[in-house]
């Protein structure tokens, strides 16, 4: 009983804010879809993998400084882990100048990669341009949360993710509705948002002293474990997005402008669900990695099998929503009739793959937590990897319904891999134990 209310109290705020954080997203693509309309959702969708990257680089070191920082501790090695802290917030400054510089130089390499032409191409860099330029909130947002939920902050990440996205709505309503601001207005809004989430993160710190400042002897050692451990949660945020990416330029070959825009329909609805796993993970992550660095195996795999658990029922809740208002969800961003009839249409395909892709994120999670970089990346890494192979191959038969199938098998697969490490990881502990 004890156990899951820990649990609880870890979690479901990480679950309530990564849904807000999954509304966040899609906040710009419906003000932006009932005002410009296709177009605009279109070049929302087409060049967000971007902005995706910045949040993600912030997750990941954020939360590799985390997991270093509560494993420490948990081994009773205060100082070095307080270390880590302070390596963290050295890399998340460097990466917010980094993440800006190079996207502003390289704006028309990138749009032309992200296949952004015409008037996409031209929405597109108007809205990408504001969102590089408030790199640094974006990444200061996003990577201080998990130092916070580590701290036992939950709560307070929660609350500060909600102040960031009410603000964001209302910026949008005004921007994009009121003042006819368009793209860029829809940007601004989304960095005004994510600024106050950094001032609420770093308030935080300030308020309960994190070992933020400060000398960090070792530091080349220390950023290169943070880094090591962070390459799967960055990946894990980003891997949506790669398969965006993926997904638009088979989707602009094989059906089009409608194609593309039914699946920025069905992207958004999704993400709120991935994210929502993302948050069953995160959130167990601290326990996960307290334990680990115990030596407490018994718990450890008693709140595996509460994310597992949790994820599944979740996953099923939306699958359930997503399905009943499938033909509703096209509407709701302003879609032509023809975009929201093919999103209605295609939507099921994609639910066919979300209990696979629960345990695939769950699995990736308690991997990163105690310090098995090398499964979580085949975990991580696996799923675009996959879907790409399967794009190059299964449309050629399937047409359109073949990219939307190869989504789905991709997840089927990644999940078969991510039960094949985790068995090779018990019959690791077996063996270990009948050494003793």
């Amino acid at each position: 009983m004890k156990r899951g209310r820990t649990f609880m109290a870890y979690v479901l705020p990480s679950v309530l804010a990564f849904a807000l954080s999954g509304i966040y997203a899609i906040v710009d693509g419906f003000f932006v879809g009932n005002s410009v309309g296709d177009v605009g959702l279109s070049a929302i969708n087409v060049v967000y993998p971007v902005v995706t990257l910045l949040q993600s680089a912030g997750t990941g070191i954020g939360m590799g400084g985390a997991v270093m920082w509560t494993v420490k501790r948990a081994e009773g090695y205060r100082e070095e882990g307080d270390s880590y802290v302070r390596a963290a917030f050295f890399l998340l400054l460097l990466a917010s100048i980094v993440l800006t510089v190079l996207p502003l130089l390289c704006m028309q390499p990138v749009l032309a990669f992200l296949g952004a032409e015409g008037e996409i191409g031209v929405l597109g860099e108007e809205y990408l341009r504001i969102m590089v330029l408030g790199a640094v909130f974006e990444v200061f947002a996003t990577g201080l949360v998990p130092l916070i939920r580590n701290n036992g902050g939950a709560s307070y990440a929660m609350v500060t993710m909600i102040f960031g996205f009410f603000t964001n709505i209302v910026l949008d309503y005004l921007c994009v509705w009121v003042w006819e601001l368009g793209m860029a207005g829809a940007a601004w809004a989304s960095v005004a948002g994510q600024a106050v989430t950094m001032a609420g993160a770093l308030f935080y710190v300030y308020r309960h002293r994190l070992p933020a400042f400060g000398s960090c002897p070792g530091f080349s050692q220390k950023a290169a474990r943070i880094v090591r451990i962070g390459v799967a949660p960055f990946g894990l945020s980003l891997s949506p997005m790669l398969s965006l990416l993926l997904m638009n330029r088979f989707s602009i070959s094989y059906g089009g402008e409608t194609a593309v825009a039914s699946y920025a329909c069905i992207a958004y609805g999704l993400t709120i669900v991935y994210l929502l796993m993302q948050g069953v993970g995160d959130g167990s992550q601290p326990l996960m990695s307290r334990h680990y660095g115990e030596g407490n195996e018994k718990e450890l795999d008693q709140t595996r099998r509460l994310a597992y658990g949790m994820a599944w029922v979740l996953a099923l809740l939306c699958m359930t929503a997503l399905y009943l208002t499938r033909y509703e969800l096209g509407r709701l961003f302003g879609s032509s009739e023809a975009v929201t009839m093919e999103t209605g249409r295609a939507l099921p395909i994609f639910l066919a793959g979300l209990l696979f892709y629960a345990f695939s994120r769950i699995t990736t999670s308690g991997f990163y937590a105690t310090e098995q970089s090398l499964f979580s990346y085949l975990c991580v890494y696996a799923e675009p990897l996959l879907l790409w192979g399967l794009l190059l191959l299964i449309p050629r038969f399937g047409g359109q319904n073949g990219v939307w199938w190869s989504m789905v098998l991709s997840q089927v697969l990644t999940a078969l891999l991510a039960f094949g490490l985790r068995c090779l990881e018990w019959r690791g502990r077996t063996r270990r134990l009948s050494d003793i």
